[in-house]
């Protein structure tokens, strides 16, 4: 895990080097500087997420995993679901005085969060506490890979599945919504100012997640998962009928709170029923549940929503749709269909 940070910062570090300066004088003259710069930022993106996944979504979930138990899960996915969203905050805080026209403001972007995520990978060799896990049951790395695919371990595993199932369709629902949020606020509700909607619901919603997880420890998957999905619908509902700014809020506010409420029930949800000294051999599959499907499926559906929907051309010349309120409808009827694959889940545990 710590090698993988070391090696995700310098792949961080390195796209501070891809600058026409600095290729002109590698490639051949033949060779344009452009054209064989965004050949290696496609490389690299692939490099860096490469050693990204492995170092944070294999080996950091797999660690946590096997670092918590029944009576803690909850308490560290409460923190665990909020960081993304507040490292989001941190970075558009951070770099927001800067003029990304210029190269020199990239080189530094790059070069400061290179060097931070690198620093946490050394840091962590000695802050680290390893958990005493049984080994012996390790196969080859085909095999350990495709463990979680097998149906045999399907059928001793039912409910981990069926989270991994309502986990997969609770990310559908966000995505279908999540790629247009911020054109929806800027262009379709014409706030210029949505930052200040976006970010004090982001930390609020933060903060509310973080006590959640707590309650899951004490209440488990049946006390805390339809009062997740309850603020989330609730969210939905407010963004749906609602234009002005103070309701927005609000509904912006039950969103995010839902959303990370959520990711923190069915992230303490799957380590609980992880098979124990198994936890590596299950993160290929939880992400499949978590991103990939989620990454496919929901933005087709926010597509599909708006496919009859205005454009817009933005900063970097694409094309972009105008998101209507439409797609909070569709994501709350995909947000009421998490509990068909959570309703075994639910009858089945009685606490």
């Amino acid at each position: 895990m710590c090698g993988g940070y070391i090696l995700w910062g310098i792949s961080i570090w390195s796209f501070a080097l891809i600058r026409t300066d600095v290729i002109s004088k590698i490639v051949p003259a033949t060779v344009s500087a452009a054209s064989a710069g965004v050949s290696l930022v496609i490389v690299m993106d692939c490099v860096m997420t490469f050693f990204g996944s492995s170092a944070n979504d294999a080996c950091f979930n797999a660690w946590l995993t096997d670092s918590t138990d029944e009576t803690n899960r909850g308490t560290a996915e409460g923190v665990n679901a909020m960081m993304p969203l507040l490292a989001i905050l941190v970075v558009f805080g951070g770099f927001m005085g800067f003029d990304l026209d210029k190269a020199s403001a990239w080189v530094t972007i790059f070069t400061v969060i290179g060097a931070v995520v690198l620093v946490i990978g050394v840091l962590g060799f000695f802050l680290i506490r390893e958990p005493k896990v049984d080994t012996s049951g390790n196969q080859s790395i085909l095999r350990n890979v495709s463990y979680g695919f097998r149906p045999s371990v399907v059928r001793q595993n039912p409910a981990l599945y069926w989270t991994l199932a309502a986990f997969a369709v609770f990310g559908i629902s966000i995505q279908i919504f999540m790629p247009y949020l911020i054109l929806y606020y800027e262009v379709t509700l014409g706030m210029e100012n949505y930052v200040m909607i976006m970010a004090p619901a982001i930390v609020l919603a933060a903060v509310v997640t973080v006590f959640y997880g707590k309650l899951y420890d004490k209440y488990h998957f049946r006390g805390t998962l339809p009062p997740a999905l309850g603020m989330l619908g609730a969210g939905y509902v407010l963004l749906f009928l609602t234009r002005a700014t103070a309701p927005v809020f609000l509904g912006s506010l039950l969103m995010m709170s839902g959303y990370l409420a959520g990711m923190a029930v069915f992230g303490a949800m799957i380590r609980d029923n992880t098979p124990a000294n198994r936890a590596g051999m299950f993160q290929g599959l939880r992400i499949v549940g978590q991103v990939l499907i989620p990454g496919v499926i929901g933005p087709w559906i926010g597509a599909l929503v708006l496919r009859n929907a205005d454009t817009v051309i933005g900063d970097d010349g694409t094309a972009s749709f105008i998101p209507h309120n439409g797609i909070f409808l569709a994501a709350l009827i995909a947000g009421v269909l998490v509990l068909l694959p959570a309703v075994p889940l639910l009858r089945k545990q009685r606490r």
